[in-house]
């Protein structure tokens, strides 16, 4: 046995895997295909916390002096503008036999974009260097798109059905553990006075770790063209693509059950996602001190990732639809519970006692958010095959965005007549996600080996 395969057998459980579904020369490859996707997908996650555009980003603007206003501009272009493109960049991506290139590509530019952020972060101030600062974040979320477009389609085309919730879970650990180092980091070496030229630094690490996921990616093993080809998972070639692809989007819609329930899930469950925002606005609403309540927070966030991701990744390989739905269960009944306990006469959020309850709640939230994400990764990657999975992911993706802008748009409205309802809102949301989720047709691979049996 290689040392590849004693690493990967010692990090995956290979029970109930489905290695048989893929071709001799990529199943051959697996353990040394799972430990390089690993390895890039948490470098990319580490380099996603030096961008991360709730905290480092808010900060250099801070520290920049760029208006307020653009502030609220960060989370909304990040998020969204990395989702809503996918439906049109599929076309193009399905021209491509071998799809680690795109990642490669999508790599390359969130590298230079995250590059051109620290030159501005070394060189800008005000206005000026905020406007550009989220020009580059345009074009990083295009990036973006590129590489969750191609991720999830190379994985289901070199890691087969039962180890592919692991392998998600393992990168989703070790960007915690990254996390929690970057908030140590950040707090020992920036203190309390955090400077444009530190964070240039930072940024500047990010980008280098673009560089680094984008080399380990491009040493992936996938499949050849015939084997490709014979995995499309739908009719017609690359040539009518581009010509044929809004209609079968639309077709997909009103025809396929399984895909219409999955995006409709997907939207509804955004309760572990939405909430920790408004939890810290509560938390600092109630007087929480905002150095010590960050650093919690930011503490909380990695751990939960740490510990969610390896449990996880193994619940997912069993049922990813269940996973994803008692996990958003879960969170919908820790965000009432939250509210409960707020609501109390006698709660103190400016004491001891209720800071340390504020980043409980957001600890507890994060390790949920955890478990629906890694359930919803492994459920689309499972769910489909060939083009067809690729195609899956761009337009459940592209859909989210704009839903996402309208869930997070109605829940900030509600959110003027104090978070707590915001809470509320998004948790009667995450119940009906979660009931409906746990109705979805099994995918993954164990569970579904035995229903078979």
């Amino acid at each position: 046995m290689s040392t590849a395969e004693s690493v990967y057998s010692a990090l995956v459980r290979r029970e109930g895997s489905r290695a048989g579904d893929l071709p001799e020369r990529v199943e051959r490859d697996i353990p040394r295909n799972g430990l390089r996707l690993v390895t890039a997908n948490t470098l990319q996650s580490s380099g996603d916390q030096t961008v991360n555009a709730s905290t480092v980003l808010p900060w250099l603007f801070h520290a920049l002096g760029v208006p307020a206003a653009l502030v609220g501009l960060l989370v909304p272009v990040r998020e969204s503008l990395s989702m809503l493109p996918q439906a049109f960049l599929t076309p193009l991506v399905l021209r491509v036999r071998h799809r680690k290139w795109v990642f490669v590509a999508g790599a390359g530019v969130q590298a230079a974009a995250v590059a051109v952020m620290a030159a501005i972060a070394a060189l800008g101030h005000g206005l000026p260097a905020g406007i550009g600062i989220l020009t580059a974040l345009v074009v990083f979320s295009l990036g973006r798109c590129l590489c969750s477009i191609a991720s999830k389609d190379v994985q289901g085309r070199t890691i087969p059905s039962g180890e592919r919730g692991q392998i998600i879970g393992l990168a989703t650990s070790a960007a915690g553990l990254v996390a929690v180092t970057l908030g140590l980091g950040i707090r020992v070496l920036g203190g309390d006075d955090l400077r444009p030229g530190f964070l240039a630094l930072l940024l500047t690490a990010g980008a280098l770790l673009w560089v680094l996921s984008a080399t380990v990616y491009a040493q992936v093993t996938e499949p050849g063209e015939e084997a490709a080809a014979a995995g499309q998972g739908r009719e017609g070639s690359d040539d009518d693509a581009g010509g044929s692809w809004f209609g079968e989007v639309i077709r997909l819609f009103r025809e396929d059950a399984t895909f219409r329930r999955f995006v409709t899930v997907r939207g509804l469950i955004l309760v572990s996602s939405l909430s920790p925002p408004f939890l810290v606005s509560m938390s600092v609403g109630a007087g929480t001190g905002a150095l010590a309540g960050l650093g919690g927070f930011i503490l909380a966030s990695g751990i939960a990732s740490l510990l969610g991701g390896r449990i996880f990744g193994r619940l997912a390989d069993r049922s990813s639809r269940l996973l994803m739905g008692w996990a958003a269960a879960a969170a919908s009944a820790v965000a009432v519970i939250i509210v409960a306990v707020v609501s109390l006469p006698a709660f103190d959020g400016g004491s001891a006692a209720g800071t340390a309850f504020f980043v409980a709640g957001y600890f507890v939230l994060t390790l949920l958010h955890s478990g629906v994400r890694v359930g919803r990764k492994t459920y689309v990657v499972d769910v489909a095959e060939g083009d067809l999975r690729t195609t899956y992911v761009a337009v459940s993706n592209s859909a989210m965005g704009i839903i996402l802008l309208a869930v997070g748009g109605i829940s900030s409205l509600i959110a003027l007549a104090g978070a707590q309802w915001a809470l509320v809102f998004l948790a009667a949301l995450g119940f009906v996600g979660a009931a409906s989720g746990l109705r979805m047709p099994e995918v993954s691979g164990r569970a579904r080996s035995g229903s078979n049996g």
